[in-house]
């Protein structure tokens, strides 16, 4: 019995149940986990900005062409061979991700930003605000989600302008849901209600006690959105919909290298690809470590 009432008191003062010899073991499992999730974070960052750099530097060479160098395999002088122009294809996937990664980073902040002055809003301003914020969400939810991000850029006009703004209308709802939700729970708290009783609007309520709750959701949630965005940007380029087909962005790379396929240029769209695809998985190893750092009951699961 001693030892259940030992227990029962340090769960009761927040610790774990073990003897002090456990409580350092998961204390130490704990802190090798944060390691790890650090030292992936800065892998996946290290991938992102050797991508961006390596981009920028080659602005100049994606450009030039050479008629006696086109359609080459891959090779020591062009490790991603050429394309129909005799232009370096390395150098063209990287400089097009620089661009979808430029153009994602706007869509993506944007995007979340709208989610967090909506989730913010609903828990702050009362039952009206929020269920005018439920009822913005179920409505751009119920709405086809490719063809409404194609309708706006192509009424925009397409071009980096239009993708921005089509991805960022259209990607907080999903945000925008969880932040509601945590920002409902934290309004329905005591020390909220108190700062209500003292007679501090809603407003205040909202940059004093929400916002900071919300953060941790908000930037983990800009993460994940970002290889959406990344993702949507390429699929409007390849469409024809998205930034113009002069542009060396990877769906204009991509739908471009469609012609040619069938003549055996396989490297034209694979290693594009496979670009896109470790980029935007090295995103989500971010967004899925910082949930871990930022979430305390993601960790202990």
């Amino acid at each position: 019995m001693s030892a259940v009432g030992g227990a029962l008191e340090r769960l009761r003062r927040g610790g774990p149940p073990g003897p002090p010899g456990q409580v350092t073991l998961h204390r130490g499992a704990l802190a090798n986990r944060r390691r790890r999730t650090l030292a992936q974070i800065g892998a996946a960052l290290a991938v992102l900005v050797v991508i961006v750099v390596a981009g920028t530097a080659l602005v100049p060479v994606a450009e030039l062409t050479d008629l006696t160098a086109r359609r080459l395999p891959p090779s020591l002088a062009h490790p991603f061979g050429t394309d129909w122009l005799g232009r370096d294809m390395l150098a063209r996937t990287l400089v097009g991700l620089r661009l979808s990664l430029f153009v994602g980073t706007l869509a993506a902040s944007v995007s979340a930003v709208v989610a967090l002055l909506l989730g913010a809003a609903a828990g702050a301003l009362g039952r009206r605000a929020d269920a005018a914020v439920s009822w913005l969400v179920d409505l751009f939810l119920a709405l086809p989600h490719l063809v409404l991000l194609i309708l706006l850029a192509f009424v925009l006009g397409g071009g980096a302008r239009g993708v921005i703004i089509g991805v960022a209308v259209t990607h907080w709802p999903s945000l925008t849901r969880v932040l509601r939700g945590e920002a409902r729970r934290v309004a329905a708290s005591d020390y909220v209600a108190a700062a209500h009783r003292l007679g501090r609007g809603g407003w205040w309520v909202a940059r004093r006690h929400l916002v900071r709750h919300l953060l941790p959701q908000f930037t983990v949630g800009l993460v994940l959105l970002f290889p959406h965005a990344i993702l949507h940007e390429a699929g409007l380029s390849f469409l024809g919909f998205g930034l113009p087909p002069h542009a060396p962005a990877i769906g204009n790379i991509l739908a471009d290298a469609m012609r040619y396929l069938s003549g055996g240029a396989w490297w034209l769209a694979v290693f594009p690809g496979v670009v896109l695809l470790v980029a935007v998985l090295a995103v989500n190893v971010v967004g899925e470590n910082l949930r871990a750092l930022l979430d305390p009951r993601s960790v202990h699961e």
